[in-house]
C-alpha cells in the first residue's frame, strides 16, 4: 500500500464534543498547525451556518495553504426543493473552497424514519447535489452516513446509494460508522465490498462509542480504504471520533503506510498538546503514543529492564512520535529507578546518592507527598541535594485571609514576603480564593526578577485527602499542573493545611519554570 490521505475534522466534528468551543481565531491556529504537520484535508465547518464558521472561511481564503485543502461541510439538498434553490448548497459554493464533504444518508431506515423521504427521493438528492457541485468545479467527498448500519440492515440499498454517488461524479466515498456501534469485523468486510464495487477511492470515518474507532479505521485501511477521517486527540460528540494521533502512528509505524514525513511524525506529541491547549483541555496522560504516561515505567523490574534495552517494555521508540521514556519514582522505587531517572534528567547520581534519594522519597511519601505524578517536584528534590544548588527565591512568610462582609461573597487576600537575590519583596493580592490570591501575590513578588513567569499558567489544580479517617484534620495533597505554552509540568505539596500544601506546590511550579528558562531543560 502506497499512501493514505489524512482528513481532519477537529474543527467541525471535534468542536461538537461536550465543553469544546473554538473561536474563528482558534480554528485558524489549529488549521495552520495541521497544514504544517502534513494533513491533506482540513474540514472547517458549515459555511453560512453561524458567524464563527463564516469568519473562518473568510480567513481561510486569505491564507496560503501549503499541504492541505480546506473543506466545507454540508448535506445533500433538502427533499422537495431544487438543488439550485437550496441555501445551504449555495453557501458551500460561495465559501471559496475547492473541496466539499457532502453528508448523505446510506441507510434505508434512516431515510424513511428520520429523513422521512422515499428511498428513491434520497437517491435523487444524492445524484442532484453531487452533480451540481461537480459542475461548479468542486472536489466532492461523499460522507456515507450510517453506511455500516445501513449495510447490515439493507445492503442492496446501501450499495444503491453508493452507485448513485459514483454515477453523479463524486471523487471520494467515505464510509461512516456514524453511531460508533460497528464491530471491527463488520467494518472490514463492509469496506472490502465497497472498495470492490466503487471505481472511486474509499475512505473511513468512525466514532468511538465502543472504544473501537481507531481499530475500525485501521481495519478499513487494511480492507482498501485510502482516506482516514478523524480528529486530533479523538475529540468529538459523545465518546469522540477516531483519534488521528493513534491512527497516523499505527499506520506509519506498524503497517508501513505513508501518511506524513518522518519529521512531521516526530512532532505528533507537540501537535496533540497544542490542540489540547487551544481547546482549554488538560492533555490525556494515558493517550496512546502522545500521552505523558504512554512510555512511563513504574515497576522496578520494568525500569531495570528498560535501562538495559529501552524496547524491553516499549513497543516503539517514543522519539519517533516526539515523546519520551519516563521512569516513575515512588515509595516503591529502589536505587535503580532513581539512577535511571536522574540519568534521564541529565543529573546522574551514584548508586549511593540514589539510595539516599530513595530514602528521602519514601520518607516524604509517608508524609503525604507523591512524586510519580509530579516529576517536576522530584527533579527539584534531586537538584536541591546537589552541592552548590541555590534556589532562585526563598519564602520569608505569607498570610492569607478569607472574609465575608454583610453576607456577600467571600473576599480572599494574600500577603507574601519572598527573598530574591538578597532583596525581600513584600506584596499583596486578591483572588477568588486563598490559593488564587497566593498565586497572584507570589507572581507580583517574582516578576521583577523573573519576567518570563508572566507566561506561566496553572492549568489544573487537584486536592486529595491523604488520611480520610482524620476528617477535617486530615493531611491533604495538592497537585498543580502548569505550562508556559510549550512545556507542561506537575508539582506536589502536602500538609494538614491545604493552603500550605498549595503553597509548596506553587513554589515548586515557579522554581521549576525559572529552572527551565535558565537551563533549557527539565522533566517536562
Amino acid at each position: 500500500m502506497s499512501k493514505v490521505f489524512l482528513y481532519d475534522t477537529t474543527l467541525r466534528d471535534g468542536s461538537q464534543g461536550e465543553g469544546i468551543s473554538f473561536s474563528a481565531s482558534d480554528k485558524m491556529k489549529i488549521a495552520r498547525r495541521l497544514d504544517e504537520f502534513g494533513i491533506h484535508y482540513i474540514e472547517g465547518g458549515f459555511p453560512g451556518a453561524n458567524p464563527k464558521d463564516i469568519e473562518f472561511f473568510e480567513l481561510a481564503r486569505q491564507h496560503d495553504w501549503q499541504n492541505a485543502k480546506i473543506v466545507a461541510f454540508g448535506a445533500t439538498r433538502r427533499k422537495g426543493i431544487a438543488v439550485e434553490d437550496d441555501p445551504a448548497v449555495a453557501a458551500i459554493v460561495g465559501s471559496g473552497v475547492s473541496a466539499v464533504a457532502l453528508v448523505a444518508k446510506f441507510s434505508r431506515w434512516q431515510v424513511e424514519h428520520i429523513l422521512e423521504a422515499a428511498p428513491e427521493q434520497n437517491l435523487a438528492m444524492i445524484r442532484d447535489t453531487v452533480s451540481y457541485l461537480k459542475r461548479r468545479g468542486l472536489e466532492v467527498i461523499v460522507d456515507a452516513e450510517h453506511y455500516f448500519d445501513g449495510f447490515q440492515d439493507d445492503p442492496d440499498y446501501a450499495l444503491a446509494c453508493l452507485d448513485a454517488a459514483v454515477e453523479a461524479g463524486c471523487d471520494w466515498l467515505v464510509l461512516c460508522d456514524t453511531n460508533g456501534g460497528s464491530l471491527v469485523r463488520h467494518i472490514r468486510e463492509s469496506t472490502r465490498i465497497a472498495v470492490g464495487r466503487s471505481p472511486v477511492p474509499v475512505g473511513i470515518h468512525t466514532h468511538n462509542d465502543m472504544d473501537l474507532a481507531t481499530a475500525g479505521s485501521i481495519a478499513a485501511v487494511g480492507a482498501g480504504a485510502t482516506q482516514v477521517q478523524g480528529t486530533i486527540n479523538g475529540l468529538g460528540e459523545r465518546c469522540g471520533n477516531a483519534n488521528l494521533c493513534a491512527v497516523v502512528a499505527n499506520l506509519q509505524l506498524k503497517m508501513g503506510v505513508e501518511c506524513v514525513s518522518e519529521e512531521s511524525l516526530a512532532r505528533l506529541t507537540e501537535l496533540s498538546h497544542f490542540v489540547s491547549e487551544t481547546a482549554n483541555l488538560v492533555p490525556n496522560s494515558q493517550m496512546a503514543y502522545v500521552g505523558q504516561s504512554a512510555f512511563a515505567h513504574k515497576a522496578g523490574y520494568h525500569a531495570s529492564a528498560t535501562a538495559k534495552a529501552e524496547h524491553a517494555y516499549q513497543h516503539v521508540d517514543p522519539v519517533l512520535v516526539g515523546n519520551r521514556q519516563r521512569i516513575l519514582v515512588s515509595e516503591l522505587s529502589g536505587a535503580s529507578n532513581v539512577v535511571t531517572r536522574t540519568k534521564q534528567m541529565g543529573i546522574g547520581q551514584s548508586r549511593q546518592d540514589a539510595a539516599e534519594t530513595a530514602r528521602t522519597l519514601k520518607l516524604m511519601e509517608s508524609r503525604g507527598f507523591q512524586f510519580e505524578g509530579a516529576e517536576a517536584s522530584f527533579e527539584l528534590l534531586v537538584r536541591r541535594q546537589a552541592p552548590g544548588y541555590r534556589p532562585p527565591f526563598e519564602l520569608v512568610d505569607f498570610l492569607t485571609l478569607v472574609e465575608t462582609r454583610d453576607g456577600k461573597a467571600a473576599l480572599s487576600e494574600a500577603m507574601v514576603k519572598i527573598k530574591v537575590g538578597g532583596k525581600v519583596f513584600h506584596t499583596a493580592a486578591e483572588g477568588n480564593g486563598p490559593v488564587s490570591a497566593l498565586d497572584a501575590g507570589t507572581r507580583k513578588a517574582l516578576l521583577t526578577a523573573y519576567p518570563t513567569l508572566d507566561s506561566v499558567r496553572l492549568i489544573d489544580y487537584k486536592v486529595r485527602i491523604v488520611d480520610s479517617d482524620a476528617g477535617t484534620d486530615a493531611s491533604t495533597r495538592v497537585l498543580i499542573e502548569s505550562t508556559n505554552g510549550e512545556d507542561f509540568w506537575t508539582t506536589v505539596g502536602s500538609s494538614t493545611n491545604v493552603v500550605e500544601a498549595s503553597w509548596l506546590a506553587l513554589a515548586d511550579s515557579f522554581e521549576y519554570a525559572i529552572m527551565l528558562q535558565e537551563n533549557g531543560k527539565g522533566a517536562g
